[in-house]
């Protein structure tokens, strides 16, 4: 399988990263050292390139009925320049995927060629590598999004949304960019103004957006669309750049950021408690709802979205499992795949996510436990290499 490669790969590798696959893509996990990472993180600015994650455009007068029949949360609460956390379930209720969802400027389309030269309503191009739209008659505004799928997930989700509006006969387009966009992730306690001192003079204080909001900014030259989200439990910002321009943003943000690999984004969402989709759910390996994933508030059951009558009979009767942390109290460290036992040695439940918290300096996990099990302190059983740690249900974020 070959894999795909982001931007920046050659210039990574320049720096020594050590690289894993990661949902198809060659990406570094580590720089200098995954604990080194995390810590800068904490304390200060780390920089992750997250290129591999995926990027679809949904834009014209119906990409709001597509987006709410498809993801879970009401798009139409949006505005430009606002973010929501939703899931991607089927008819079932099972999670698919979870993602963001941001409202963009509205763009300018033309009635007779749609997909050319399309522009946002500040007349900058759709696709940031395109062209100008140029003078054109028969112009309309049309609201804009795009929509986050995680790490391999873009072509299906793709695939998914154009299926769908066929099938309904929506008016939008639907455009995987993936590959137009390089994404870069700067999170920890002094990333507000870290970014903000990146922006270009006469762009704006990004420092004001709230949590949850983007803008485009420019940075290093390139319009740059700036959102104050990210995956750490920090503060910080994604910042979703041009592909040609992701040398030039990156350099700016390296030269005072800590350049960090996946290996810390993971242990870093771990110790917050967040999803990873494919691990902490997957439709076939780990099929889960929202409301056994305890996400439960990125679900707007007055939305008509794929799932939804599944997920209302489910919230009506309640869950048998949920997604909980577990601390171990003995010597040992959780893997994803490990038994959950209980007082009587009978399985319970699998570890989905574990690690050795780098802040904590203690094993943690994440996975699904019956819900009588589930009240912190709780004791439990953790199977370590055949033999039985004792554990505790705690909640998350871990302290």
């Amino acid at each position: 399988m070959t894999l795909r490669n982001p931007p920046l790969r050659e210039a990574h590798a320049e720096r020594d990263a050590k690289f894993t696959e990661f949902g198809g893509w060659d990406m570094p996990v580590e720089f200098e050292s995954i604990r080194a990472e995390h810590a800068a993180v904490r304390e200060a600015a780390g920089v992750f390139d997250v290129s591999h994650m995926g990027e679809i455009e949904v834009a014209g007068p119906d990409a709001v009925t597509l987006l709410n029949r498809l993801t879970t949360n009401d798009v139409t609460a949006l505005s430009p320049g606002d973010a929501q956390y939703a899931a991607i379930t089927r008819e079932d209720g099972v999670m698919l995927d979870d993602t963001v969802v941001y409202r963009l400027p509205d763009e300018e389309r033309m009635d007779d060629d749609r997909n050319d030269g399309a522009v946002d309503t500040e007349g900058a191009p759709v696709n940031p590598n395109g062209d100008d739209a140029g003078e054109r008659d028969d112009v309309e505004t049309v609201p804009a999004y795009l929509f986050i799928p995680n790490a391999g997930h873009d072509a299906q989700m793709h695939e998914r949304w154009v299926d769908h509006r066929d099938e309904w006969d929506l008016d939008c387009e639907v455009r995987n960019v993936t590959e137009d966009w390089a994404m870069f992730a700067v999170q920890g306690p002094d990333a507000p103004d870290l970014v903000a001192d990146a922006v270009d003079d006469g762009g704006p204080d990004v420092r004001d957006l709230s949590r949850f909001s983007a803008t485009f900014a420019p940075v290093a030259g390139a319009d740059c669309w700036v959102a104050r989200t990210g995956y750490t439990g920090e503060d910080g910002f994604e910042v979703l750049c041009p592909w040609t321009d992701a040398e030039a943003v990156w350099a700016l943000f390296a030269d005072d950021a800590t350049p960090c690999g996946l290996g810390a984004r993971d242990t870093l969402r771990i110790e917050e408690g967040f999803l990873l989709s494919g691990q902490d759910f997957d439709p076939e390996d780990e099929p889960r709802t929202p409301y056994e994933a305890d996400i439960g508030f990125a679900v707007d059951l007055d939305t008509e979205f794929v799932g939804r009558d599944a997920l209302a009979a489910q919230a009506e009767a309640g869950v048998e499992e949920t997604f909980v942390g577990i601390e171990l109290l003995d010597r040992g460290v959780p893997r994803h795949g490990y038994d959950v036992t209980n007082e009587d040695g009978h399985v319970v439940g699998a570890v989905t996510s574990g690690t050795m918290s780098p802040s904590l300096g203690k094993p943690i996990a994440l996975g699904y436990l019956p819900v009588d099990l589930t009240d912190p302190g709780t004791e439990v059983n953790v199977v370590v290499r055949g033999r039985e740690k004792r554990a505790k249900v705690v909640s998350v974020p871990f302290e």
